[in-house]
């Protein structure tokens, strides 16, 4: 390996210059990430400015058979940009450019490198936004990479649903375009899915071509908390079966709560909660408010935002969970669980989970995006401390065995990675064959990010 390492740096190096670095620094940043995992780092980092360089890049590691990891913000949970096999981390986060806005038809071309928040700033003064809400700060290309979602999935779907084209990199430097402006197509395979949760596995996204939304006229924001995490999912259910116009309906439980007026210095009810936004023309959404709060007869306490700021302010504390858990064991990042469920099997799910942690010393607390059947526990455990792993490792792996058997899935948001590379199996049994003949097929020297997903 250092044999070919070595001649393929030779080759680039010219080309890259100060952009290759092989410092222990930079190679440290690109293979740690937001992840419980231990780190993995890369041999070297190329920064890269454009497609065509990337397609340089893929081609010379192609050849030379090193491995290749793209990287955006590096904030992926479950390992995605880590090396255990060495290699080159692609660093992405310099190709930012926002290539066209097409306001008529609600769309826009951004390079890969582009934030939701800087694409949102952008198109601010259009009357238009990208809806994908994430916790993080991310590249567009790593959310499409692995499949990301967030918030407001339940009124706008994921990037599956918002992603219209791709320009892709191929293992062998070929450069090809998938999908197009059009809203839909029936003309031959559908590569923009196939690359869309890949992972870096298949390819490289450069570019992707999205779907754009008019902001809506009115927004509604709020909160409400019940006696019973049992009494706060029967009502997201419920309201999910009466069509409101519901934008993002968020829940936590009691320990998040507590964990989050300790970390945002709030005075919040600490008991289970939801968050609540309707969004649309104002008469619905005050209407559609109006109908959910009888639906939440069973709530202790309901108060609505009175402004917008107050309407800011609910939100950045809901986007400040996964902080405020981790700040309830300072240090530690613990493992943070992703599983999504059908939406009748949310309160079952929920409550068998919560017997498990019952019988462990584990704290974890639950957020999630319940108006798609997400949720997450965060389990704090001392990685030094071989009784809590143990018990943190059962609590993940009963979990994600009771979703399976609900009919839902290992990982709803925050993809396969190294993390829930095991239980896969479990969820899609003879099709992770086809998964790995497609990958061979692809990618048969196995250069991209290999590892991940699963293992050949």
């Amino acid at each position: 390996m250092n044999e070919k390492l070595n001649a393929l740096l030779a080759q680039l190096q010219p080309q890259f210059a100060e952009r290759l670095v092989t410092s222990e620094a930079m190679r440290e940043h690109h293979g740690s990430g937001e992840s419980h995992l231990p780190p993995a780092w890369p041999d070297a980092v190329i920064m890269v400015r454009s497609t065509q360089e990337v397609s340089d890049v893929l081609a010379a590691c192609n050849e030379h058979e090193v491995p290749v990891i793209p990287f955006g913000a590096g904030s992926s949970i479950e390992g995605q940009i880590h090396a255990p096999h060495g290699g080159i981390s692609l660093d992405m986060s310099a190709m930012d450019a926002i290539l066209s806005v097409e306001e008529a038809d609600m769309d826009c071309t951004v390079q890969c490198g582009v934030t939701r928040q800087a694409l949102n700033e952008h198109l601010r003064a259009t009357g238009l936004f990208f809806p994908v809400d994430l916790g993080a700060h991310a590249t567009l290309g790593g959310m499409a990479a692995t499949r990301a979602s967030g918030t407001t999935t339940v009124r706008y779907g994921s990037m599956r649903d918002l992603v219209l084209g791709l320009t892709v990199v191929m293992p062998d430097g070929e450069i090809i375009r998938t999908g197009g402006r059009a809203r839909k197509s029936s003309a031959g395979y559908d590569l923009t899915r196939l690359m869309v949760g890949s992972e870096g596995t298949l390819g490289v996204i450069t570019e992707l071509t999205l779907r754009l939304f008019g902001i809506p006229e009115a927004s509604q924001t709020a909160m409400c908390s019940f006696d019973s995490i049992q009494e706060a999912t029967e009502t997201v259910v419920m309201a999910l079966q009466c069509g409101l116009a519901l934008n993002r309906i968020e829940l936590a439980d009691t320990l998040q709560m507590q964990a989050i007026n300790r970390y945002s210095r709030a005075d919040l009810p600490e008991s289970p909660t939801l968050w609540v936004e309707m969004t649309g023309a104002a008469p619905t959404v005050e209407n559609d408010m109006d109908t959910f709060e009888g639906l939440a007869e069973s709530a202790r306490k309901f108060e609505r935002a009175t402004s917008a700021e107050d309407a800011s302010r609910i939100w950045r504390i809901r986007h400040d969970a996964l902080y405020a858990s981790r700040a309830l064991r300072p240090g530690i990042k613990g493992i943070s669980t992703d599983v999504c469920v059908p939406i009748s099997a949310l309160p079952s799910c929920i409550g068998a989970i919560q017997e498990v942690i019952a019988t462990t010393s584990i704290q974890a607390p639950l957020v999630g995006h319940v108006g798609d059947g997400n949720f997450h526990l965060v389990l704090l455990y001392d990685p030094a401390d071989e009784d809590e792993i143990r018990e943190a490792r059962h609590i993940n792996g009963s979990l994600i065995k009771m979703a399976i058997e609900m009919g839902g899935t290992c990982t709803g948001e925050h993809g396969v990675g190294l993390g829930k590379k095991a239980y896969l199996p479990a969820e899609h049994g003879p099709a992770l064959g086809v998964m790995r003949r497609i990958k061979r097929a692809l990618d048969p020297q196995n250069i991209m990010n290999p590892g991940k997903i699963f293992d050949l």
